[in-house]
Parts: structure tokens; C-alpha cells; sequence
């Protein structure tokens, strides 16, 4: 504050304030800051502020905590999804390169890989055939391949006990049973990479993609089951009847034939699966009453 000379003239006084006007009420929590401060603030703009500064950081801490959620979700997914793996397929000339895994499936549903371990059918067949010793088999699912092992059981059963299969020789009868050691030989089904494991006990390569015999096993690929292969030129039912029919043919001692010409039906013993050479698709031994054969293939 600045004192004034005596030379300054003095301040000039107003009439004093009437008794009946008060001085206003200043709405303020703390005195009036001097001539050159700030305008004060009015404590409600002051909570109002306050209010403001909450909701912008409640409202940074909620997209914060969103974006971690987010994140967090996004992870998870990520670890969820399947690694596709890159898959050729040479079905022309019967094989096939796919990775093994229980996740891994192909397009028509069924996985290439199933957990290995199976369940068979339940019950007997009544005997079928018409004189000659009894082979007695059994059947057997692999587990995780979605596939019923009484249902397979019913179509096995169907193909082996008609008359147009190997019991028309009238050397040789046939039953399905339930126990292992009453059987002479399982009939399995078995996804692609079960099937190349089990054949490789017995030194075959299948490549996944193709069925075999060994003593006392018949395992049918899940693959060819499912979709047959390509330009077989018959519906898949027959080509099911075939692989049952050629697979068992050789559990029964048959070996491979060749095709006997262009335009002739395929001997059930020819690599119908490789291609037809010519031969047009057949299911059966036995043709018209009589077995149907072609000339033997050496060595196989």
C-alpha cells in the first residue's frame, strides 16, 4: 500500500450508506482477493468443476479398464483359434500329406486323427452262409471319429452275409461276435492316421489314404469310407461294399487281380481304390451265381 504526501488533496468522501441498505452478501467462502487477482469462484461452479474432473477420469478409467478387457478378449481368441497348416492332397495317384492331430478334420466332417483307443459293436450276428467252416469276426470304432460302432457293424454285417459275397462259395460261413477271443479276425474302422500307424505294424504303407489287411485285421480308412475316392464312377454305397469285400477277401486268402479288359466289371480283388484301369466299378465276388475273378497279380 502507498502512503499519500501531505501536498495530496484529500479523498473525496461520499454520503454515508442509509441504515435501512446492507452491504451485499457476498457469496464467497474466503475474503475477496485484492484488486489484481482473479475473479473468485463461486463454490457451486467449484463443485461443479469437481463433478466435471470425476466423470472425465471415471470415464478414462472405464476406457482403460475397456481397452484391457478388449485386449484380454482378443488373447483369449487368439489362443482359441486353430493354426491352419498347410495341406496338399494328391488324390489322383492315392495319397494324401496331412498334418496328424485331433483338431485336424477334412471338409466332409470326419477328423484325420481319432484318439487311438476303440469301442466295438455290441452283440451277435445270426450265422450266414451256407456250409463250410464258421469265421467269426468282430467290430471295432476308433473313438473321436463320430462314427457309430453299431451302425458300421450293421453295414459290415449287410455286405458280408449277402448272397452275392464270399459265402456264395458255400465253403465258408460267417458271424459277427462281441468277445475278442472268440473272434478269428476284427474289422476295424479308424481315422486316416490311426489306420497308417496300425498298417505300418505290418510294414504297409497307406499314406493315410488307402485301407489294408493284416493277420487278423481288417482296417478300413475313415477317409475312404467317407467319401470313396475320386472317379470311381458308382455311388458310395458300392464302393463301401467293395472295401469290405476286399479287405475281408484278403483275410479269407484272396489275393490282388488285375482288370480283365476295357468295359469289364473290376474283379472285387483288383486295387479298385488305385483306379480302374478300364474295368468298370464292382462290389461283389461273386456275379450273376458265379465267382468273378480276373488273372492274379503276382506278389500281391
Amino acid at each position: 500500500m502507498t502512503s499519500s504526501s501531505p501536498s495530496d488533496p484529500p479523498a473525496e468522501l461520499g454520503p454515508p450508506p442509509s441504515p435501512a441498505v446492507r452491504p451485499a452478501r457476498l457469496d464467497f467462502d474466503r475474503p475477496p482477493a485484492h484488486p489484481g487477482a482473479a475473479p473468485p469462484v463461486r463454490p457451486g461452479l467449484r463443485r461443479m468443476r469437481r463433478r466435471r474432473r470425476r466423470t472425465v477420469l471415471l470415464l478414462a478409467v472405464l476406457l482403460a479398464a475397456g481397452g484391457a478387457v478388449v485386449g484380454l478378449t482378443e488373447a483369449v481368441h487368439r489362443l482359441a483359434d486353430p493354426v491352419p497348416a498347410p495341406m496338399a492332397a494328391v488324390r489322383g495317384a492315392g495319397l494324401a500329406d496331412r498334418p496328424a492331430g485331433p483338431g485336424n478334420a477334412e471338409p466332409g466332417g470326419y477328423p484325420t486323427e481319432g484318439s487311438g483307443q476303440f469301442a466295438a459293436a455290441d452283440g451277435n450276428s445270426p450265422v450266414r452262409g451256407y456250409g463250410g467252416p464258421l469265421r467269426r469276426y468282430r467290430i471295432a470304432v476308433e473313438q473321436g471319429t463320430g462314427q457309430d460302432a453299431d451302425a458300421f457293424a450293421g453295414a459290415v454285417d449287410a455286405v458280408l452275409g449277402d448272397p452275392r459275397s464270399w459265402i456264395a462259395s458255400g465253403e465258408l460261413r460267417v458271424q459277427r461276435v462281441t468277445e475278442p477271443a472268440a473272434a478269428d479276425f476284427t474289422i476295424y474302422l479308424a481315422s486316416p492316421a490311426t489306420s497308417e500307424r496300425m498298417c505300418a505294424e505290418g510294414g504297409l504303407s497307406t499314406e493315410r489314404y488307402t485301407s489294408c489287411r493284416l493277420p487278423g485285421r481288417v482296417i478300413i480308412n475313415l477317409a475312404r469310407w467317407m467319401e470313396a475316392v475320386p472317379d470311381y464312377g458308382a455311388p458310395l454305397e458300392v464302393y463301401r461294399t467293395y472295401v469290405i469285400n476286399h479287405e475281408v477277401g484278403h483275410e479269407f486268402g484272396e489275393s490282388h487281380q488285375a482288370c480283365p479288359g476295357s468295359g469289364a466289371p473290376a474283379p472285387v480283388m483288383q486295387q479298385q481304390t488305385y483306379g480302374l484301369d478300364g474295368c468298370v466299378a464292382n462290389a461283389w465276388p461273386y456275379v450273376d451265381g458265379a465267382r468273378y475273378a480276373g488273372e492274379p497279380i503276382d506278389g500281391l
